[in-house]
Formats: C-alpha cells, sequence, structure tokens
C-alpha cells in the first residue's frame, strides 16, 4: 500500500503536465483571438493555470521519483509511512485549491506562484515533512553518500527556504520599495528553479548509475564537481535575469559566469555515460535510455541558445521577446521533462516491464513526435522574437498591433506544434499513466 503512494505523487504530476498543455494551447488561441473563451476564462487566468500546472508537473514527478528510489528501488525503511500518506493528502488537496484560486481570480498578482497566498504554508508544510522524511531515513548513511543524495537533500531544503522567500513581498518592507521587490521576487524564482533543477538532475544522475548498473557514476570527482556547480548556479546564477536591475556590475558578472556552465556539465556527463553503453544494455532499458539520449540533445540546443541570450548586449534586444519563452519551454518541456518522462518510464518497468514493453512502439511514435513537433515549437518562438525586437529596437514608432501582424503566422505555427506536441505527449503519457493507477490500486 505505501508503495502506492509515491506512485500516486507521480500519477498526479502526470495529470498536472496535461492540465498545463491544454492550459498552454488555449492561451495561444487566445493570444490569437482575444475573445476565446474570454468571459469564462480570461488570458491572465489561463496563463496563471498554464504555469502552476507545469510547475506542479515538475515538483510532483520529481517528488514521487525520488520517494520510490530511496524506499523501494533503494530498499530503504521509510523513516515515517505516516508522513508520507499526510504529504500526498496535503498536496492533493492543495493542487485542487490552487486550481479554484486560479479559475476564480483570487491570486496573489505575482509572476509565478500567482496562486493566493494563503497557500503557500500548505506546501511548506508538505517540503518539511518531506525533509523530515528524507533525512531520517538516510542520515545514518551519509558518510558514503552517491551524489544524487546530496543533489536531492540539497534540493529540498533550498526549495523550502526560496518559497519563503518568493513570499517576502507580503511584508511592506519589500512590497513598498519597487526595486527590492522585484530584485528579490526574481532572484527567488531564479533560485527556485535551481533548487528543482537539483532534484531532476539528481534523478538524471540516479537513472545514469541505475540502467547501467554502474554506482562509480555517482561517486566520481565530476559528478560532485557538478554538484557544486550547480549548487553555486542556485546562489547566484539567477542575477542574468535581473540585468535591467541597477545592480553591481560584479553580480552579473558571476551571474553571467556560472549561468554558462551547469548544462554544459551534464550534457558531457550523460554524453560520457551514453558512449559506454552496450547494445544488450540499450536494449534492455530501451525508453529511459532514449530520453535521456533526447535531453543530451536538447541540452546542447538550449545551451546555445542560454550563452547567446545572457551576454547582456544580446540580452538587451532578447528580453521580453519570444525568445525569453522560448528560453524558458526549452528548458522546462526539452530538459527537464524529458529526465522526468525517461524516470517514469524507469518506474513503471520496474512495476511492470512487460505491461510496458507491449507499449514500447506506441510510446516511441509519440517520443519521435515529441522531438520534431518541440523543434518546430521552438524555431516559432525564437524568429518570432527575432522580428518583434527588429521592430522594436530598429524602426520607429511601432505600434504593437503591427507587431502583431508582423508575427502572427509564426504563432500560429507555434499553435500548430503546441497541439501536436500535446498528442506526442498523449501517446507517451496514457500508456504509462495506465500502468501507474492500476499499481496505485494493488
Amino acid at each position: 500500500m505505501n508503495k502506492s503512494f509515491s506512485i500516486r505523487f507521480v500519477s498526479f504530476g502526470l495529470l498536472a503536465l496535461l492540465i498545463g498543455m491544454l492550459a498552454g494551447i488555449l492561451i495561444t488561441i487566445q493570444y490569437l483571438n482575444p475573445g476565446f473563451l474570454k468571459a469564462f476564462l480570461p488570458f491572465n487566468h489561463l496563463r496563471a493555470v498554464h504555469v502552476s500546472s507545469v510547475v506542479s508537473w515538475i515538483i510532483l514527478s520529481a517528488v514521487g521519483s525520488i520517494y520510490f528510489y530511496i524506499e523501494h528501488d533503494q530498499n530503504n525503511k521509510i523513516f515515517s509511512k505516516k508522513l508520507l500518506q499526510i504529504h500526498w493528502y496535503i498536496y492533493l488537496f492543495t493542487g485542487l485549491a490552487i486550481l479554484w484560486s486560479l479559475f476564480s481570480g483570487y491570486m496573489g498578482g505575482r509572476e509565478y506562484l500567482t496562486f493566493a497566498p494563503i497557500l503557500i504554508i500548505p506546501i511548506l508544510a508538505g517540503w518539511l515533512l518531506m525533509s523530515v522524511n528524507y533525512f531520517k531515513t538516510l542520515l545514518n548513511q551519509v558518510k558514503g553518500w552517491p551524489v544524487y543524495y546530496w543533489m536531492w537533500g540539497t534540493g529540498i531544503v533550498f526549495m523550502t527556504y526560496h518559497l519563503c522567500e518568493s513570499n517576502f513581498w507580503i511584508f511592506s518592507h519589500f512590497r513598498h520599495h519597487f526595486i527590492r521587490d522585484l530584485t528579490v521576487q526574481w532572484k527567488s524564482y531564479g533560485s527556485f528553479v535551481g533548487s528543482w533543477n537539483q532534484l531532476v538532475y539528481g534523478i538524471a544522475i540516479y537513472l545514469m548509475a541505475r540502467l547501467k548498473g554502474d554506482e562509480h557514476i555517482a561517486k566520481s570527482k565530476t559528478v560532485f564537481f557538478f554538484y557544486f556547480l550547480g549548487l553555486f548556479n542556485l546562489m547566484f546564477g539567477w542575477a542574468h535575469h535581473v540585468y535591467i536591475v541597477p545592480n553591481r556590475p560584479w553580480i552579473r558578472m558571476i551571474a553571467y559566469a556560472a549561468s554558462m556552465t551547469e548544462w554544459l556539465v551534464l550534457g558531457s556527463l550523460i554524453l560520457g555515460w551514453i558512449r559506454t553503453f552496450t547494445k544488450a544494455e540499450k536494449q534492455n532499458n530501451m525508453l529511459p535510455f532514449r530520453f535521456l539520449v533526447v535531453t543530451d540533445i536538447w541540452i546542447f540546443l538550449n545551451v546555445l541558445l542560454a550563452i547567446i541570450i545572457s551576454i547582456p548586449a544580446i540580452n538587451y534586444y532578447t528580453h521580453g521577446t519570444h525568445i525569453t519563452v522560448a528560453h524558458s519551454m526549452g528548458t522546462t518541456i526539452g530538459i527537464n521533462t524529458s529526465i522526468l518522462l525517461s524516470s517514469i518510464m524507469f518506474i513503471v518497468s520496474r512495476l511492470d516491464a512487460n505491461c510496458l514493453r507491449k507499449r514500447q512502439k506506441i510510446i516511441s511514435i509519440g517520443m519521435l513526435l515529441f522531438n520534431l513537433s518541440l523543434f518546430v515549437f521552438l524555431a516559432c518562438l525564437i524568429l518570432a522574437g527575432l522580428k518583434k525586437s527588429d521592430m522594436m529596437y530598429h524602426q520607429e514608432a511601432v505600434y504593437f498591433a503591427d507587431m502583431f501582424k508582423a508575427i502572427t503566422l509564426y504563432i500560429w505555427g507555434f499553435l500548430i506544434a503546441g497541439i501536436t506536441l500535446y498528442i506526442s505527449i498523449l501517446l507517451m503519457t496514457i500508456p504509462l499513466f495506465r500502468i501507474l493507477l492500476r499499481n496505485c490500486r494493488s
């Protein structure tokens, strides 16, 4: 029965992914046709549902994966099954409350954590419960911890702190000072992303070690260098988000240097790991292996884009355009989602390998469609961003309506690619969802 709670987190995460992507499609339709569903679901409500659902997908699937790995795949005795169950019910009801908050328009007005501020309390309670369970379960093994244990522990601790920090705006000291409020808001969000990266990238390294059957992968000097680099990024890499805010130059320079490094190391780790695989090992772990290979490709492409738009002189022209959206979506979908889908496929292979093998063909078709549509999806955003930037900075007295008209064709391409991307996700997740639900009831 206890196994079902970690699976429930993962299943809930998949559901959040489908809701978030559907909301994203509706947003794009509304962007092209402002009157579409406006009376029932205004653009600002739909956008909040999209962002909150996609963030929930990352968090819930990462949390569920970690719970499953430390207890069932690693055969550790969890400190408290009761705390795990309470954590699940807290997040279940909080998730429903967040959706109610966003659909009803009762929101806090922040950029990403848009829901009613009071709901941060149960979210923090869940992280505190997980931290107790995590450290009480594994602390006696700390001397020989592989790097993924350090990454997950770090992610849990910093996630708790930066979620608190993201709500400092409720205090007048921050809320009544625009520069201070803006800086802290974007600093907390950048570090919030860095915290979930510790969880997700730790999962990637865990999968590399388990699929290869070589724990040395998770204990080498290289991966620990990557861990400390990721920790440095978590603390300082956020500042490239606030180039436009008056800050000291050294803060910007440190952030610029930090933001260029982390993905390069992760990409090189996965690439080196891929080269060591034998044909038999690939065949035995086909679907999780393929998605980690996909992750490496998207890391490479996102690193190129991140390097370009993090150069201050270029960032001046790209900030606030669709290129920034391409960067964030490329990271969220191409890297985080690929790793987490690989994780779920690994979990499903441990629950029912034969059933997963029977559905391998349809999942493989979904995987191919996923990569093709994501490439077109991001290309349309980049082209729209380049056109908008050119009109904003190289033409005089340009109206928004003129810019919108100039990029409409790219937005249509973005919409079609987004629908195709959603279909690809359905092809992959529905078979996985059925197997997970069957094991939730067992």
